[in-house]
Formats: C-alpha cells, structure tokens, sequence
C-alpha cells in the first residue's frame, strides 16, 4: 500500500496548531510523519516533540525522525541506544541524513525495540549493500530521499531514478518528498522555495509531483517535506489514485456523449507495440463499433490533445489515442480534449501496457 506523509517542525509553531495539521492530515488519508531531531537547538523543543510525537502515535502515524551521529553524541548516546529514540520520542524510525560505517547501521536493525532504520537514498553509493553485508534485518530497513530548499539544487530525473532501482533492486521501501506550494517552514528556517526532491518538481503542484513520482513505480510513499500544506493540498492528495495514473483533461465544448463516455468512463491502457507518435487505447473501437462518431474539431494535432477517430475511418472509428508529437489531421480523428499543461510531460513516462484514466 502506497502511502502519504507530512512533515511537522515543533521549533516553528505552537502545539496547538501543529496538532490541528496532523488532524487535518489524518482526515485525509495521511499516516506518515517526518520530522528533524537535528534541528532541535534545547531541551524545550525536545518536549514540544514528545508531546507533538505521541499526540500523532495515538492517530496511528508511522514517525520518522531525521539524526545524524552528531545527535547521538549531544544526548550521550550511541548507535547501540537507538530504542532510546523510539521510547522517548515516540518515533518508529531513525533516518540516518548522515550515517555510520555500514556495521552500525545493521546492528540498529536488530535492535530488540524493533526500530526502523531509515536510509538516505539521494546519494548513489553502494551505502544499502554494505549495510545489507553485515546480515542486516532487512525488515527493518527503509529508504527516503533528501529535500533541496535551495533552487537548482535537488536531483535531476537520470540521479533519482538510478538511486531509487539501488533500493528496489533490493526491495527495500522507498519515500520521496513533494513539496507544498503554501508550506513556509522546513526543519532549519523559513524555506521560500520549497522542499522537493526533484528540482523540476519544485514549482509544480503537489498533485502532479505525486503522480509523477508513484508512476515511475520506484517510490511507494510520498512526504510532504515543507510545513505547512494547505488544506486544499492535503484534500487533493487524499483522494488520488494510489495506483493508476490519473491525467486531467479539459473536454472540448462540443464533445459528444459516446465521446465523453469513452474518455471518462472506459477502462484505458496504452498498447503493448508503442508508437511515438501517439499512446493508443484500442479497446473503445471494438466496444463502441456500431456508434456515430460525427466529424468535428479536426484540427492539426498537438501534444497532448485526446482525440478519437471518427466515421470516416471504418476500421479505426472509436479509438482513443493521446498525441505525442505534432501531426496533420486527415479529417478522421476528432480532438476531444487537452490534457492540462502541468501534466503533459507525465506522457512521455506512460509504459507499455501501462493502465491510465482521464478524470477532468
């Protein structure tokens, strides 16, 4: 099951509304917390977490604290005390930003707390593998990707995507951070731009940063790494398909019934022999075979329209493609929708025999 997190900074609010956030997160579906022991500067932030961390523990949410060996050595402890941290600050998970030998990190796997030891995945060493050498529980390891609040500082596509497969070629669980187009707050000061993990994400909006990231099919749970997301945000994400890719369209004025009924209604895969200049779904032809399809709007073709040919190809009249690249209209295939401008590079990533819907 894929799943959704926020992040919570005690240092930046009151308790109070940092309570009404992970409510309002709840609500929506959310049960995964980040949060940042490194940047606790004393004592009282420390029991603002506790009090915050359990308040969250008794909603059911997964807690993952970001430490460094730093933080061990501050509160005089060490690698072998990480039950320590679950006890007292109600977390399920420690996620190394910096980590130890290899060694360390495996033997905090067998803890007798039972701890989650979460691992930085942004960095494309061969760090997992040794982890794993020293007969790890692999149980009780997971992955998170790092936030980038400095813009043009985050991965590229080509890092993610390889630094991701190291851990899914293990089949470890992943996370990766979404970034809120409202949240101010990051773990250390204000952030003004955000807190993503991919720099082309940093500007887009969170839903799109989603459904990017779960269609690459290398990341099972997404965090929300800034604070804080606003309620419109949570809402958007709780109610997305965890498991299919959904692209919204903007029908065209004059779309028919049968049309919009095979747009929105009818199950949708791209077919197995891709063509590059369009995603084919062939299944609304044979289906819809004895419908009208009326000529109308048969326009040049750009990317991202959603066409479906119409009465003057026989054979081919009922079909749903997306267009790829720039083509001619032959008079045979009518427009009748665009996909929305922020989600059109999510084309280019759709797999063979990958399943979608269109949702307006």
């Amino acid at each position: 099951m894929r799943r959704l997190g926020i992040s919570v900074y005690p240092q930046h609010s009151t308790v109070e509304e940092l309570q009404t956030y992970i409510k309002l997160a709840h609500s929506n579906g959310f049960d995964r917390m980040f949060t940042c022991l490194m940047s606790l500067t004393n004592e009282s932030e420390r029991n603002k977490l506790q009090q915050v961390n359990a308040f969250a523990k008794e909603l059911g949410f997964d807690i993952s604290a970001d430490i460094a060996p730093s933080v061990f050595q501050e509160l005089g402890k060490t690698y072998r005390d990480a039950g320590y941290f679950k006890e007292q600050f109600h977390v399920s998970a420690l996620r190394l930003d910096m980590g130890f030998s290899g060694q360390e990190e495996a033997f905090m796997t067998l803890d007798e707390s039972n701890i989650i030891v979460e691992l930085n995945m942004s960095n494309g060493t061969k760090y997992v593998e040794t982890i794993l050498s020293y007969e790890a529980n692999r149980d009780n390891l997971l992955g998170c990707h790092n936030f980038y609040p400095r813009k043009y500082t985050a991965l590229s596509r080509p890092h993610f995507l390889a630094t991701s497969q190291l851990f899914k070629a293990q089949h470890i669980r992943t996370a990766a951070m979404i970034s809120s187009q409202h949240g101010k707050f990051g773990p250390w000061e204000k952030t003004l731009h955000g807190l993503p993990t991919l720099e082309e994400h940093r500007n887009l909006p969170i839903t799109v940063q989603a459904k990017d990231l779960w269609n690459t099919g290398l990341i099972d749970d997404l965090i929300i790494g800034n604070m804080f997301a606003s309620e419109q945000e949570l809402q958007a994400l709780g109610k997305l398909n965890r498991q299919k890719l959904e692209l919204q369209v903007q029908p065209v004025a004059d779309i028919t019934n049968v049309e919009e009924t095979i747009v929105f209604d009818e199950f949708h895969f791209n077919r197995g022999d891709v063509s590059e200049y369009m995603i084919r779904s062939t299944q609304s032809r044979v289906k819809f075979k004895q419908e009208d399809f009326p000529a109308h709007k048969v326009e040049p073709l750009r990317f991202g329209d959603v066409t479906i040919d119409n009465n003057e190809d026989i054979r081919y009249k009922g079909e749903l493609q997306i267009v790829l690249r720039e083509m001619p209209n032959e008079g045979s295939t009518n427009i009748v929708g665009t996909i929305v401008d922020e989600e059109k590079f999510l084309l280019q990533h759709i797999k063979p025999w990958q399943s979608f819907s269109f949702v307006k």
